[in-house]
């Protein structure tokens, strides 16, 4: 439980990043196109919300309507900021890598190695490919989440399922733009998740709550990539010293 209140503490202190002197011109771009498209996750869900809950809810289950309402609840605000999530992270996964980067060279006074000297284009290209590739892997999960969300009675254990997929994705996804810098591949990145298993959790934690929170939600992915940059930092300078 440690380790995850410290990774619930490294993405708190991605806030305290996003406003220094050489970051803040990277935080534009991936705040702007996070605004805009969760301005448009709040409005769907603001406008659909009562159609999905009487979709979900059988007529035979409404004498628990006090128990299942705020779950279905929940679990329908999970998928949707998670899914608009995923189409942003595609959307700004360069301009993440160069936050990164300037993080890391805040923090360490050097810009990952790979990065040094990497032409524009092959940045695009390696970040999109990687978000492409992270796409899938999630996708692949979602199949299993959704069956138990329209499953009767056992889909009252959908919102929990939900909120550990989302915050061990989350995880994955933000530490990608630090580590895929240092030439990390997705198989690799995931392994180092799983090594950091209980810190990476709590980073999650950490974003799925600031997606959650109106107006934080808009700062979420410029802070999420700040606090995966000085987390990843962090333990690699415990392991070695």
């Amino acid at each position: 439980m440690i380790n995850y209140i410290k990774g619930i503490n490294d993405c708190l202190s991605g806030f305290g990043l996003i406003f220094k002197s050489g970051i803040r011109r990277y935080v534009i771009i991936p705040l702007l196109i996070n605004t805009a498209l969760f301005g448009g996750a709040i409005y769907i869900l603001y406008q659909q919300m009562d159609i999905w809950l009487e979709k979900l809810l059988p007529d035979w289950l409404y004498w628990l309507e006090w128990l299942i309402v705020p779950l279905f609840f929940l679990t329908i605000i999970l998928i949707v900021f998670f899914s608009f999530t995923l189409v942003a992270n595609l959307i700004s996964a360069p301009f993440n890598s160069y936050l990164s980067a300037s993080v890391e060279q805040k923090l360490t006074g050097s810009k990952p190695e790979n990065m040094a000297n990497e032409p524009v284009w092959k940045t695009v290209v390696r970040t999109v490919r990687a978000e492409i590739r992270k796409t899938f892997y999630f996708l692949l999960w979602l199949i299993p989440l959704a069956l138990l969300t329209i499953i009767p009675v056992i889909n009252v254990a959908a919102p929990f399922a939900w909120f550990l997929f989302a915050a061990w994705s989350f995880s994955i996804e933000y530490m990608d733009s630090p580590l895929g810098n240092r030439g990390m591949l997705f198989e690799e990145i995931r392994e180092y998740s799983r090594k950091n298993r209980m810190r990476s959790l709590g980073l999650g934690t950490g974003v799925f709550l600031m997606t959650s929170i109106p107006v934080l939600n808009f700062l979420a992915m410029p802070v999420a990539v700040c606090a995966a940059t000085k987390m990843t930092t962090r333990i690699s300078a415990q392991t070695s010293s």
